[in-house]
């Protein structure tokens, strides 16, 4: 089998009775996630939003939906043989815990990249872990010569049918709590999630929207829809790396062409803007290709203006160290977290004249660092930077008029001059 795998038939696409029968068996093995409104950005984007919550989900992600009932279809033969499957990290994280709970061996290769958390997690379920490669594609490929030199048994991301019931049990979901849906916004790497959502929501409401999400770094699934075959686009510098796949499942794409409605591409900086509202406003924590939904809304790619939507929130399972660049940044942007930098005179009480000047105004100095070895810095004086905890644009400028009438010009620093 190559990359792309062999030619899937229609008839392959699941039904309704295949989605209820996995439905039926994951009862009481997974989550059965809340879909959680917001009133807050339901009266911000003057539509009814409501948050289907996968990040809450066993292992952080959808994705043990379908490694669990792909599971549940070997036969006892193939169990003993083993499993093994090539993922960054989701995928990865529920196949080795659906293997874990049915006492099964699994060996997962995982790109050389994978955040460290999930490769832990991983290892955590009892999984044996290879990191190889430098993408998903590298990673496939020594996953396909391990199924074949020990027989185990393969088990895709995205296309395969069971995979697809799997994640289509969120869409039957969406629906049982929210029967007046009128779009679902789904984010889409591989597409697995998509085609088993919009089959699922579509064959109990035929005229529920179903929309689409992808990093504009990675839109393989949009290109290959306008294409109407497969079309490899995928760029490695996205911070989605559970959507960042350089090209669908065929299954998926002929699902995808038949029931999605449209796909939409958003910016870098749209998701982690989306992640950090998330976090500051639901007190949500997502990972990056969770946030691709919202972003598609807080980026006016998705009309959801008196409208009944369901945005799937795919994914937890982040970067803790791209989650702090993610806060610090959106803070900076918000001007809730500045940086200002001055030339002051070294003499006894500067600092303690400038540090009562900031604290009357109610900021805070969460860090402040003196360096005299800068090069421009004139002699008999310092170099003195500020990072400050403010409330915002309104607070800084009545902070920087403070310093000023005390004799004082600070500059404000951005990210562009470090």
């Amino acid at each position: 089998m190559g990359f792309i795998g062999v030619f899937l038939m229609e008839g392959e696409i699941p039904t309704l009775d295949d989605i209820r029968k996995a439905q039926e068996y994951l009862k009481g093995k997974i989550n059965r996630t809340p879909l959680f409104y917001s009133s807050t950005m339901s009266k911000t984007y003057s539509g009814n939003i409501h948050f289907k919550m996968e990040n809450l989900q066993k292992t952080g992600s959808f994705k043990t939906r379908g490694a669990m009932y792909r599971i549940s279809n070997l036969t006892e033969e193939e169990k003993k043989r083993g499993v093994t499957t090539a993922s960054a990290g989701n995928h990865a994280q529920g196949l080795a815990y659906s293997a874990m709970v049915n006492g099964i061996d699994a060996k997962i290769v995982m790109p050389e990249f994978a955040t460290p958390a999930k490769a832990n997690a991983v290892l955590g379920y009892g999984a044996k872990v290879i990191l190889h490669g430098s993408d998903y594609a590298e990673a496939r490929e020594k996953a396909d010569e391990i199924a074949q030199n020990e027989n185990r048994v393969f088990i895709e991301a995205f296309n395969d049918p069971a995979i697809i019931s799997g994640q289509a049990t969120i869409g039957l979901e969406i629906l049982e709590d929210l029967p007046d849906v009128d779009t679902i916004v789904v984010p889409v790497g591989g597409g697995g999630l998509i085609a088993g959502v919009a089959l699922g929501a579509k064959y109990l409401k035929k005229d529920v929207r179903i929309i689409g999400v992808q990093s504009e770094l990675s839109d393989s699934m949009r290109l290959s829809m306008l294409e109407g075959k497969l079309v490899p686009k995928v760029s490695y510098d996205s911070i989605a790396d559970g959507i960042t796949v350089k090209y669908p499942g065929e299954l998926n794409l002929k699902v995808a062409m038949k029931y999605v409605d449209e796909v939409v591409t958003v910016t870098e900086e749209g998701i982690a803007k989306a992640l950090f509202k998330l976090l500051e406003r639901n007190k949500t924590l997502v990972e990056p290709s969770g946030a691709a939904g919202f972003a598609a809304i807080m980026e006016g790619k998705v009309n959801v203006a008196g409208k009944n939507v369901a945005v799937i929130l795919s994914g937890g399972n982040i970067n803790f160290l791209l989650l702090s660049k993610i806060i610090f940044k959106s803070l900076e942007n918000n001007s809730e977290l500045v940086r200002i930098m001055c030339k002051i005179p070294d003499k006894p009480g500067t600092l303690q004249k400038i540090s009562a000047a900031i604290s009357g105004t109610g900021a805070n100095i969460f860090h402040a660092e003196v360096d005299n070895l800068i090069q421009d810095t004139p002699i008999g004086f310092q170099s003195i930077m500020f990072t400050l905890s403010l409330r915002g644009q309104d607070h800084l400028s009545e902070l920087l008029g403070k310093l000023r009438e005390i004799g004082y010009k600070f500059d404000v620093l951005t990210s562009s001059d470090f």
